[in-house]
């Protein structure tokens, strides 16, 4: 019983440091993602330094990069208490192994003493032979083959309790080295974090030395948004007043047959000289939304919106460093109808969904293409340059275009719409 329970201790520690294993890989991962947006965001910010001109591209990435190092101290405090609780668990096992370990041995001790005072054959088998009947004595024959090989099991099992104990110390000692050295970059990081802050005071003071400036770029910039906006919603109102009308159209030409069909029936009664049929007025179909008017539309809207949450990114590597809403620097303030996304110089743009290009325009020298998912729209601002036109079909992941440079930043502009009703991107696309 001694052995089955160690062997299910064993077990429930094997188990408890695969979990941790994963847990901890998991953390190791993010951390990586984490450190791979800061230095995207980091690289921009160098190449936009050798501007004379602060533009609002820098301070959103300033900010989005000082909120990526906090968060990556967070989960380098989550990986500490990983190992805390990992060391704190082999540290228990140790000791329990340990114990176990000493137990073994004193009932080997004792095993070897009873073999030792019972060494000789001649010993064996007078024990044997005292038997009082045959079925005794081969009982004891048992016992004698048994005991043997318990002794050897139990040999074996002090052997293998030696391997895992010592196994379990060097864990323990990794475990350990680990933490110091997450503890350093822990110390490290907080260091970078108080250097950025100390920059993001430098870069708000020279903000509002500048305040007049800068709210004639944002003015600017809301005059610009505005236009795009406009453009867009001017678009999307186009779409649904397209359905609206392709709708109307199939209504009345369904109103006209089943009127041509009831008058032809009325016709075939007189003629027969009986009654004619009576006629039963349809029930207007409701149709709530006329981007959903056929099934291969709604199944498509329906398709977009059970994909919400999980949604690929429009870029393959890039940082939100304006959300949705609004939103204010300084004394001015605006409105972000989606996200805007920092990216790598360059980047290619992708569709997000399956869906039909249904607008591609310039406003001020910038691109923006708008794709058509059922009632939904995705909307891609500031690109340099598209690879899609206007009634192309597209696939998720499908490159659409080429990211531009706003100010000294590669940003794009992305947008999703219900309708006429702008919808935060973060809730749709995968964290």
């Amino acid at each position: 019983m001694k052995l089955h329970k160690l062997l299910l201790f064993l077990l429930l520690v094997t188990f408890a440091s695969k979990g941790f294993a994963q847990s901890s890989s998991e953390l190791k991962r993010k951390k990586e993602a984490i450190q791979r947006e800061i230095e995207l965001l980091q690289r921009n910010l160098n190449k936009a330094a050798s501007s004379k001109k602060l533009t609002l591209g820098e301070i959103r990435a300033l900010n989005a990069k000082i909120g990526l190092m906090q968060n990556k101290i967070t989960v380098i405090n989550s990986e500490i208490k990983n190992l805390d609780n990992q060391i704190h668990e082999n540290t228990n096992t140790v000791h329990s192994l340990r114990d176990q370990l000493g137990q073994l041995k004193k009932e080997y001790a004792g095993m070897i003493r009873f073999a030792q005072r019972n060494r000789n054959s001649y010993d064996k088998m007078m024990f044997i032979f005292a038997a009082n009947d045959f079925n005794q004595a081969y009982k004891r024959i048992k016992y004698l083959q048994q005991f043997g090989q318990y002794r050897k099991k139990q040999a074996d099992y002090i052997q293998g309790t030696e391997k895992n104990l010592n196994y379990k110390i060097v864990v323990l000692d990794k475990s350990l080295k680990e933490k110091n050295n997450l503890l350093r970059e822990q110390e490290n990081e907080r260091q970078r974090l108080d250097k950025n802050k100390s920059e993001r005071a430098t870069v708000l003071n020279q903000v509002s030395k500048q305040e007049k400036r800068f709210r004639q770029d944002i003015a600017t910039r809301k005059r610009q948004q505005a236009q795009i906006d406009r453009s867009i919603r001017d678009a999307i109102r186009r779409e649904i007043e397209i359905a609206r009308r392709a709708e109307e159209a199939r209504r009345k030409a369904e109103a006209e047959e089943a009127a041509r069909v009831a008058a032809a029936a009325a016709a075939k009664a007189k003629a027969e000289n009986r009654p004619a049929p009576a006629v039963v007025a349809e029930k207007p179909k409701a149709t709530g939304n006329y981007l959903n008017a056929t099934p291969e539309l709604a199944k498509l809207s329906a398709s977009f919106e059970s994909n919400r949450g999980s949604l690929p990114w429009p870029v393959a590597n890039g940082t939100i460093t304006e959300r949705f809403g609004k939103h204010t620097e300084g004394q001015a303030s605006y409105d972000n109808s989606g996200v805007t996304i920092t990216t790598g110089e360059g980047a290619s743009i992708r569709a997000v969904f399956n869906g039909k290009v249904t607008k591609v325009s310039s406003v001020m020298g910038m691109y923006f293409v708008l794709i058509k998912h059922g009632e939904y729209f995705t909307v891609y601002q500031n690109l340099r340059s598209v690879s899609v036109a206007a009634g192309d079909n597209v696939t998720t992941k499908q490159t659409i275009g080429v990211v531009a440079n706003s100010g000294e930043m590669p940003e794009l502009q992305f947008q999703i719409y219900r309708g006429a009703t702008a919808q935060n991107p973060e809730s749709w696309i995968a964290r």
